[in-house]
């Protein structure tokens, strides 16, 4: 069978730098740091008491009437917000397309646990009889992302949640590739969404040592590649992107961003939250990704790399990207653009694919800012993009997500060919 190309028509999100696409791309490239202190909760006696949030959102100001606002936990509500935007910006013509070719596939890492937490919280405060909200099971399950967009655009083609950790929309535009390549769907809304900055995932994190404590500089806190990196800073938001049949866009007179060249996914088979220390799962996912692609390594000009800015996950990623490009691995650029947004977990994957599509439409390269001392672990020869965003033509890009687990994934983009 042949396989089909596949392109990308359309961009939404909500993230910490900005609730839409422009101005998402704007701060990226500009070096703005997405940190702030907590207000989702009283953090004060949390070893933690920063993180990357959305800012300035309503529901309400997005068409999301109160009522259904309280229906929906706000991993969903930036989900639908940012599909919304995919959609429109896809300009398809939901009249005329073929519904049953279209589908939906959003991961999440853990869904509403705001939700849940706050119902727990609830039922432990209130007595002896329990109340809950009718709404708790839907508002808190990983998959009601995609069945609220395809229910609102009455797509009925594959609908499912990827749930992998801080790989989980990764995974789901993979699939949502591999469902379009293979001719089970013309067009898959993909990505991912997280509303993680609660109390027990920044408890949680923190007792798991993975988070940064840097209180007193939070806004530079997150620090890839710096040798005073202590963890990662939390973020929340959400990316969703429309994977579509390159033939279907084409006759549609679409704008295409980029084109997906392959995806590559692997397991380090190692440790549930520390990553192989030789890179050795993260090596199988980007050669499995080039060879898909039917690309060489001398091809990629741009990574964006996890690069989460914890000791162990930095340098075990830039030892598996010297392994797997040899020397054009001095020729690439490289940047972790967690370095401003956070980690926004199931939803890291989307937006940082997205700042490959940046990169690839307008030639600039996002910063990792933050950077001030070189740790005698991490080479420098390598071009990480310090401080400052760089002018480059970019015609392929790579985007290398982690999760927790093990789970490793890879997605391959670049210019149409």
């Amino acid at each position: 069978m042949e396989l089909r190309r596949v392109v990308i028509t359309g961009l939404g999100t909500i993230n910490p730098l900005g609730n839409s696409v422009e101005e998402y791309f704007t701060n990226l490239n500009n070096g703005v740091s997405g940190a702030g202190p907590i207000t989702r909760f009283d953090a004060s006696l949390f070893k933690t008491r920063f993180a990357c949030e959305v800012k300035n959102f309503n529901p309400a100001d997005y068409g999301i009437d109160r009522k259904e606002a309280r229906k929906m936990d706000r991993f969903s509500q930036y989900a639908a917000v940012a599909a919304d935007q995919a959609v429109a910006d896809s300009k398809l013509d939901l009249e005329s397309i073929d519904k049953k070719r279209a589908g939906v596939i959003v991961g999440s890492g853990i869904g509403g646990i705001e939700t849940l937490t706050d119902e727990i919280m609830g039922y432990c405060e209130g007595g002896k009889v329990p109340r809950f909200n009718p709404f708790l099971i839907p508002k808190m399950i990983p998959d009601i992302i995609a069945g609220q967009i395809s229910i609102k655009y009455g797509f009925m083609g594959p609908n499912y949640a990827t749930v992998s950790a801080c790989a989980s929309s990764a995974h789901a535009m993979s699939n949502a590739f591999d469902m379009i390549r293979l001719n089970k769907a013309d067009i898959i809304i993909t990505g991912g969404s997280e509303a993680g900055v609660t109390i027990p995932s920044v408890g949680g994190f923190n007792s798991a040592q993975a988070l940064s404590t840097n209180n007193d500089e939070y806004a530079t806190a997150s620090r890839p590649f710096d040798k005073t990196r202590d963890g990662f800073v939390i973020g929340e938001g959400c990316g969703i992107l429309v994977f579509e049949e390159y033939g279907h866009a084409v006759a549609r007179g679409a704008k295409i961003y980029a084109e997906v060249f392959g995806t590559g996914m692997s397991a380090d088979a190692h440790h549930i939250t520390a990553p192989h220390p030789g890179g050795e799962g993260a090596m199988e996912a980007m050669r499995l990704a080039l060879k898909e692609a039917g690309l060489k390594p001398e091809d990629v000009d741009y990574i964006n790399v996890h690069g989460t800015s914890t000791p162990l996950g930095d340098i075990a990623e830039l030892k598996a990207v010297k392994e797997v490009f040899g020397e054009h691995a001095y020729k690439l650029n490289i940047s972790s653009t967690k370095s401003m947004t956070g980690h926004l977990l199931g939803g890291a994957g989307a937006i940082e694919t997205m700042a490959c599509i940046d990169a690839i439409c307008n030639g600039i390269i996002p910063p990792t800012i933050n950077f001030k001392e070189e740790d005698p672990e991490i080479d420098y020869k390598l071009n990480l993009t310090l401080n400052k965003a760089q002018k480059r033509e970019v015609n392929v890009a790579m985007n290398n997500t982690f999760g927790f687990g093990g789970h490793n994934s890879c997605l391959v983009l670049g210019k149409v060919r």
